[in-house]
């Protein structure tokens, strides 16, 4: 493990960065909720005086006609839009760039984002690019977005990200064959819809997918040692909601009760990590889509019980709170029990929905430098339970090496 003394010093920069954290004025966005609560959404712009937009999205989404609606309302409302479709999974430099020029050239002055995390994310770092003037990866980094970005409307299409209401954005350095995160509370959106009626048509791989995506978000937040009361309420709902209703949404996709409330899911578990953040699980899963363009969301959920497993020890009594709200193991048990009950429903929920327990792309050449990017990643970011150090964090990674 860690040098004591290391492991001491990084527990008091976190308490430091709590603090912080605690005093930083969130401005969350306004929340429209519900069946259509999208073009409530589409309205609520051209009240605010928008009238030229850009909409940032991807061509699946376009080609499902999932925007027609909303495009429709805007014109009724008389809003002139252009649609920028080019944004793929894990939104690279150069993706955003582009969208960046369309923007400038048809001189929009605010941003519909509809899509997953990849296009809130792109459409973020958009409206920071015009607003600031830089290239995008001066932006990365921590509070680097120094003028925030021009007015971004949100209508997330999957429940997972919670991209709607967290302070970064993930951007694709395809030169350097990293990810790389803007973190700044002026990457908060205006104003965002949680109209889980766009949801119903999405396959169930990417449901369970992006469901866990959401449970790990929740969970990283409630064992952060930077959680607080307001972080653990926020992370705790997002647990039960998600426990309840993940296995409905997968099986029965057009299940509208099940979508709204993964929906409101992944958007209190945003709230909850945007503020306690995440952890290991992160990480790694970031560096596998880096390196592997792995889905986020898959990869976090073939990633999680692994690292759950090693952090057990220091988070127990943190698991087994999550596990009595969701009704899982013996009520007698203790918690060490209850915690490792836990992570073996996870484990079941992964099995269940089709997820790998390892990563098939995984080389075990490249084990090191995940490792190294993983603790690089969460030494002075995440206020995790347990410190890995190199031999510890490659001891976790090849558990997820495919077997022979």
């Amino acid at each position: 493990m860690l040098h004591a003394l290391e492991v001491l010093a990084l527990r008091i920069y976190m308490a430091i960065f709590k603090v912080v954290t605690a005093l930083m004025p969130f401005k969350w966005p306004r929340m429209f909720e519900g069946t259509g609560s999208s073009l409530d959404l589409v309205r609520h712009m051209a009240e605010a005086g928008h009238r030229n937009v850009l909409i940032v999205t991807d061509a699946v989404l376009v080609k499902l006609g999932v925007l027609d609606k909303m495009k429709a309302e805007l014109e009724t409302q008389g809003v002139k839009y252009v649609v920028y479709d080019g944004v793929e999974p894990n939104p690279t430099v150069e993706q955003i760039e582009a969208g960046y020029r369309m923007l400038m050239e048809n001189g929009c002055q605010a941003i519909l984002a509809v899509g997953g995390g990849s296009p809130i994310d792109a459409a973020k770092m958009i409206g920071a690019r015009a607003k600031n003037n830089k290239p995008v990866l001066k932006l990365t980094g921590l509070l680097r977005v120094h003028k925030g970005m021009i007015p971004l409307f949100a209508v997330p299409t999957t429940a997972g990200t919670g991209a709607e209401v967290t302070i970064a954005a993930v951007v694709s350095d395809t030169v350097n064959k990293r990810k790389v995160a803007a973190m700044d509370i002026r990457l908060l959106p205006t104003a965002a819809a949680l109209d889980g009626s766009l949801m119903t048509g999405l396959p169930a791989h990417i449901t369970s997918a992006t469901g866990m995506d959401a449970l790990t978000h929740a969970v990283e937040a409630f064992v952060s040692r930077n959680a607080t009361r307001k972080t653990d309420e926020k992370a705790l709902e997002a647990t039960q909601l998600i426990m309840k209703h993940l296995e409905t949404a997968v099986a029965d996709g057009g299940n509208l009760e099940a979508r709204q409330k993964m929906a409101r899911a992944s958007h209190l578990a945003g709230i909850a990590f945007t503020q306690a953040g995440v952890g290991y699980v992160h990480g790694i899963a970031h560096k596998f889509g880096a390196l592997y363009h792995t889905p986020h969301g898959l990869a976090n959920a073939i990633v999680m019980p692994h690292v759950l497993d090693y952090s057990l020890p220091n988070c127990a009594d943190r698991l087994a709170i999550l596990a009595r709200a969701c009704g899982i193991g013996d009520k007698g048990a203790d918690d060490i029990h209850l915690a490792r009950a836990f992570v073996a429903r996870i484990r079941a929920m992964n099995e269940k929905f089709g997820i790998p327990t390892q990563l098939a792309a995984l080389k075990a050449a490249d084990i090191p430098a995940v490792a190294k990017s993983a603790i690089a990643e969460a030494r002075f970011t995440y206020a995790v339970p347990r410190y890995m150090n190199q031999r510890v964090a490659e001891s976790v990674i090849k558990n997820l090496l495919p077997t022979q």
